[in-house]
Parts: C-alpha cells; structure tokens; sequence
C-alpha cells in the first residue's frame, strides 16, 4: 500500500474523536511490514519534531488537540447540573480560550463535583474546541492538590506535605518546580499515578518562605483548599455600588439602633433597639442588607456560594464578600446611612415572641459600641460614647434581655458554657499568648436578641409554607445517650430511660455535676454526645436551643445560609428586588449540604490555623512541663489540651508508662486501662505533661507524662474487674502489650549497636 503524507496523517487524527497510538494508525492506514513500518515511524517523528504532531503517554494527536487522559478542572455547573471543566495544563496562546469541556454523568450521575474540585478523566473530541469527558476518579486530596515544603535530598528535590497526618513526602522533579526553591512552601498538583507509592507533584505556586508573617494562614488556607482571593469579575461588580435611597424602605433612621461587637471586629452587620410596652417590649434587630447588593446569579454570589462563609484565623479573616462590601456598604457603621432587613419583635413580660413584623429599611447606627463598654456602662461605669446612651438605649436592651433570658431558661436551652480562648498575634505575625474569652451578660444579650430574630424568620416562612434553609439540630444518638446514662450513672446521677432526653434534664445533671471534681468529665461526655448542627430544608428543630422552628436571619456578610434566607423573605414577602429565583428555592437541599460542608471545612482549617501557631509558639519550649487534660482518647494513645495556651498534643502509646499487659480503650467509660498495672487514664483527668516535639508547620507536638501524672486517676464504677473486660478482649490486649515489649526490646537492641558502631 501506498505510504501516506503528511496530510493524510493530519485530516485522519482531525477526524478522530481521540489521541490514537502508532498501532491503531498502523491499522488505520493498512501498513504492513517491516520495511513500511520503518518509512512510516519516520514520517511520524518528522512530524513530532516539526510540532505537527504531539506525542503523548503512547498516542498521537494535532497541536491544540487534548490527550486522551487529563486532569480538569470544573468551571462551571448549570442550574440544570450540567459539568464544565477545562484542562489544568493548557497550553494553548493565550489569545486562545481553552476547548470547552463538558463532563458527562455516569452510571450513578455525577459525582458531587463543584467549580474548582479537580478529576482525572477520559476525554472524547467531538470537534476543535468541544469535547465530552468521563470521569475516571476524583484526585485524592482538596482540589487534588497539596501543600508542603520544598526539600532538597542528595541533589534531588521533594515536597514535604504540611499535613501532619501525611506519610511520605512527594517526588518532585526539578522540571516542574516552577520557580519553587528550597525551603519554600508550595501548592502542588498531584500526578496521575499508577500506583499508591512514588508519587509525583508539580508546583502550582509559591505561597511564602518561613519567615513571612502571614504564613501559618496561608499554609492553611491553601491546604484546606479555601479561596484566598476574589474573582477580578466579583470585585468589579462591587465598584459602583452605593447606599440605596429611602425610597420603599422604612425610614429607621430616627432610632437609636447600636451595634455592639468584639473590640477588633470590623464588619458591624447587626444593630438592635428595645423599648418597654405595656404588656412586654418591643424589640427592633437590624441586618446589613446584602441582598439588595449580591443579586442571584451575578459573579457576587457565585464566589459567596462557592466560599459558603467566612473564615476566621488567629492573625485574619478570608471574608465570604469582598472588602467593599464586608468593611463598607454592608458594615453598620455609626453615623452612616445603611440598607437594612429589620425585624420588629413584640415579646411579652415572659419573654415570649407573640408577634413580628419584616421591613426593608434604611438605618443609621448611633454607636458602635464594644461588649465591653455595653457592660461597664450596664454596671455603672460609663464612658463619653455609652453615657448618653446609658438610660433610654442600654437600660432598656438589658431589661429585654432579662425577660429573654427567662424565656430561654423556662424552654430548657442546653447550656454547654465552654470557655473559648483567644490567640494573641503580634505585628510581626507571631503569637505571643493566649488570653481567655470573658463571658459578659452583653454577648448574651446580643445572642438572645439574634436567636429571636432568627426564630422570627423561621416562622415566617413557615408560615407561608416556604421554602427555608432552617438551622437543625437534630436530637442525640440512642446509643450515644444510653452510654451517657450508664456513665453518669457512675458518679449517682440518672437521665429518664425510655423516652427522648430533653435539653432541660442535661441542664440538671450539668448543674449537679459542676458540684462534683468530675464535673468537667461529665460536661465533656454530654457535650461529645450531641449531633452537629447544620443546614436542611427539612425542620427538625433544634435540640440544644430547645426551639421548634429556627433559621440563620443575623450575619448575611459572613454566612450565605443567611443571604439565602433574605432572599427567600423578600420574593415571599413582596419587599422589592433582589429576591430568590426560582432554581435557587428548587436546589435549596444541595445548597444546604454545600454549606453546611464549607462551614465544617473552615472549623477545620480554624482549628488547623491555632494548632500551628501554638506549636510556633511553644518551639523554644521543648523540655519544658504543662498543665493540660486529656481531650482524647484511641488506642494509639492520648490527646492533651494545655490549660494555658488551649493547644492541642499526642502522647503515643510508646510514650506511657510501660505495662506488660498493654493498655485497653474502654469507650464506654472513656478510658485507658493498664491490663497488668490496672493504671487508669481517663477522658477529662488533669495531667502534667514534658513537651517533646513541636513543629509550627505541622502543627503537631508530641508530649510525655511527667511526674504525678504517670499514674491515671480512677473514676467511680470503674475497676480491672470490670465486666466490660470479657476474656479476647485481656487476651488481645496481652498480646499487643508482648509484641509491644518484643517490638521495645528490637528498638533498645538496635540503639545499642549503633551506639557501639558510631
């Protein structure tokens, strides 16, 4: 057969929906023999080495074409839930947009894929810029990609992950550093692979050296896969937006709304009024109103939905809107004209909602006040800003709040006071301490006031039989109360069997526990027993608030659940534009797990943050001893809590005292149990611990128990006797605790003789 040109070979990969190999263009073409295979694999190299063709894992394919395989990136979803994805490595002019790709759904649909998460997938050309891909797996890490640090190795480089949890580091070939040097810390994409070991990455970008002052955030803020900058479309929809005029809005103006916040807050998105009635109080709680500025479906509100809320790190916020609107437009500044969502509320002498009322209005704050002046004013010491304030402003809030915190105690709210802490930052980004978060009856009266509003428009909608993104917490585990029973039980005190647990009958064995050494253990076991809170269509209530309906109304600058909302209020009720489209209430279910996801993702990356500054803070301290307790308890050891800094540790196994026997996690009793020695650890005991190891990139620090602490403390109920210890269990634990001892022995013996050699 006759040799085919240059152009037959180009107008046969242009018409194929896929990279084709030699063999398949061999067939093709009918060649046969060696001498024509010959003639035929040096016209196909001509071709790769003039750049008509490229030669990719095996196939042939035109310049511009995509490979047969490929990682993408998602760029769009439709309302309809059509996927888009566009090649991570084009490298096409820049004048010319990527091909377009459409990811098809498999068997089972598409996977759960947003704008930004990463697959590799099998691509299928249908014509010069269109093409169709099947998802052949996600990549097995946030957006597929890691961060670590770059590493240098007997001249070869690798990324060593910031993830403490990480196993190995990453290959990375000198290639595909991308400007990274040693020591940076880098985003990277993980390689297709073939196998779980050798792994390769590719650095994306450089985020900073060490010794940046924003590093720890940043680290965590790419490791999480958080969206660290905004869209040049979204902040552009931002630049001409003003204060809407009066017109079709309550005039609120008048009324002396504040606002009361922490002293280092900078977005005001909340300001509240009181005043007293005949039978009760009539309250007003006004909200930025966001809404009227991020309208569905603009580049706005696809980054606000795609981020979920804001995240708040020790030295910074990555803010769910861009700064125009979440330090300006939308901040109730005092003294400045603001759009507004007010609820006017009508409680009665028992602090019941008996009735409310929605507005859109236009504010004017009074003051910006801190929860500290809000107090001191409260308690007699006022200042220039609050003295004017004192008798017809501040009086009145706290005597709503009187009658609100009656209500709140009359339905029987869980009250899990747990004591927050905050991190001290300096200018030079390092922290220099921790400081407890005093619990003033200024922030109760703020939250009372908002958890009204929320109800109020949770009923709303309720009401109107629409569509609302309530705020559910769903009642404990049957298995998880009845192990809370049997535990309490220990220390003689008793939860009603057979029925469902009401928040009030926690609040009474809290209250008795709190007289008992113990009490903070049991306050621990009852707090750990509790579903998570999160977002649904479908109301269930909510348990710790001991309230029926309940929905997020107060923050829509930092919570899009709460943007959601207002949107749904203004299309139910008529109050102009900016209300929800119709897709928005019809996709309402998959935007409540989308954000009840981002918000368990950034407490992770909150937590993740702390962890590491505190292990930066500690670094020079190795050796040193801390008070703590135990916050944790595995078979692979303990977790500790300082009481100081509040930061995290591990005790591994190896590290506690030695017992012949091994150590047994009884999950019931929330211990660790010596087989042999009968030594106790228990969930909650205070302890000393020696700090071994800390490193401020991970995170993570290893402890040892020093001193008294060598010895657990044992609780009621609870003896080696126990019958929770059924015969496999001793007998497992006993071998565990010999290959233990065998595995310490190998370890000494290998010291040993490197010791004699070195």
């Amino acid at each position: 057969m006759k040799q085919p040109g240059r152009d037959d070979i180009r107008h046969y990969l242009s018409g194929s929906p896929k990279p084709l190999t030699k063999r398949e263009l061999t067939d093709a073409f009918g060649i046969k023999g060696d001498h024509d295979r010959n003639a035929f694999n040096q016209t196909l190299k001509a071709m790769e080495k003039a750049g008509e063709l490229v030669r990719q894992a095996g196939t042939y394919s035109l310049p511009g074409a995509l490979p047969g395989v490929d990682v993408l990136e998602v760029t769009h979803v439709t309302v309809d839930g059509d996927v888009f994805a566009k090649p991570v490595k084009w490298e096409a002019d820049k004048k010319s947009p990527p091909p377009r790709v459409e990811i098809m759904p498999g068997k089972k649909g598409h996977p759960a894929l947003e704008k930004g998460d990463r697959v590799l997938a099998r691509l299928t050309r249908i014509d010069d810029q269109n093409y169709r891909a099947e998802t052949i797996r996600r990549l097995d890490t946030p957006k597929g990609r890691v961060v670590g640090t770059v590493v240098k190795r007997e001249g070869r480089f690798f990324l060593r992950p910031v993830d403490k949890r990480a196993k190995f580091d990453f290959d990375l070939p000198q290639g595909d550093l991308n400007g990274a040097q040693e020591s940076d810390f880098a985003v990277a994409e993980i390689q297709p692979s073939r196998g779980p070991y050798n792994k390769k990455v590719r650095i994306l970008d450089v985020i900073g050296r060490r010794a940046d002052p924003k590093i720890i955030s940043r680290i965590t803020i790419h490791e999480a896969g958080l969206r660290e900058h905004f869209p040049h479309d979204a902040v552009a929809e931002t630049k001409n937006m003003i204060v809407p005029p009066s017109e079709g809005r309550e005039d609120l103006r008048s009324l002396p709304l504040v606002t009361i916040d922490g002293a280092d807050a900078r977005d005001f998105d909340d300001a509240v009024w009181a005043e007293k009635t005949d039978d009760g109080f009539h309250l007003i709680v006004a909200i930025a109103d966001v809404a009227y500025y991020v309208r569905p479906g603009s580049a706005l509100d696809e980054e606000a939905r795609a981020r979920g809320n804001s995240t708040y790190f020790p030295d910074c916020v990555l803010p769910m809107l861009p700064e125009k609107l979440s330090n300006d437009l939308c901040s109730l500044r005092p003294n400045e004209n603001r759009a507004c969502m007010a609820f006017h509320l009508w409680i009665d002498n028992e602090g019941i909602l008996k009735r409310h009322r929605l507005v859109r209005g236009l504010m004017k704050s009074a003051a910006r006040l801190t929860y500290e002046q809000a107090q001191a004013a409260r308690d007699g010491m006022p200042d220039s800003v609050t003295r004017p304030l004192t008798d017809n402003v501040i009086g009145p809030l706290y005597e709503a709040f009187g009658v609100l915190q009656k209500a709140r105690d009359g339905r029987g709210a869980l009250e899990l006071d747990m004591p927050e802490r905050k991190v001290l930052i300096n200018e030079k980004g390092e922290m220099t301490g921790v400081r407890a978060k005093e619990r003033l009856d200024s922030h109760r009266l703020i939250e009372e006031f908002m958890i009204t509003a929320n109800v109020a428009a949770a009923l709303s909608l309720s009401g109107r039989k629409a569509p609302c993104p309530y705020r559910v917490h769903d009642i404990p585990d049957n298995a998880k109360m009845d192990s809370v029973r049997e535990f309490v039980a220990a220390f003689g005190l008793s939860l009603p069997k057979g029925q469902v647990t009401k928040p009030g009958q926690m609040n009474h064995v809290l209250k008795k526990a709190a007289e008992m050494p113990f009490g903070h253990l049991i306050s621990e076991v009852i707090l750990r027993a509790q579903m998570q809170a999160r977002y649904s269509p479908d109301n269930i209530g909510h348990f710790g608030l001991a309230l029926t309906h309940y929905a997020h109304f107060t923050s829509p600058i930092r919570r899009y659940a709460d943007l959601l909302l207002h949107r749904i209020l203004i299309k139910t009720f008529g109050l102009s534009a900016g209300g929800a489209e119709e897709y928005e209430t019809h996709a309402i279910a998959e935007t409540c797990d989308h954000i009840s996801n981002t918000e368990r993702l950034s407490a992770q990356a909150e937590r993740n943050a702390v962890d590491r500054f505190a292990a930066a803070y500690l670094q020079d301290h190795i050796g040193a001893e801390f008070a703590g307790r135990i916050r944790g308890l595995t078979a692979a050891g303990l977790f500790v809590e300082l009481d100081e800094t509040g930061a995290d540790g591990f005790i591994p196994m190896r590290l506690l005292p030695y017992d012949e026997g091994g150590y047994i996690h009884d999950e019931l009793h929330h211990v660790l149990i010596g087989m042999d020695s009968g030594r106790k650890f228990r969930l909650g005991a205070a302890v000393t611990v020696t700090l071994k190891q800390a490193d401020g990139v991970t995170g993570g620090m290893i402890f040892e128990l020093s001193g008294k602490s060598r010895e657990g403390a044992d609780i009621p109920g609870i003896s080696f006797n126990d019958a929770t210890f059924n015969r496999g269990q001793r007998r497992q634990s006993r071998h565990r605790g010999r290959r233990h001892k065998k595995d310490r022995d190998s370890r000494d013996s290998r010291r040993k003789r490197n010791k004699r050699r070195r």
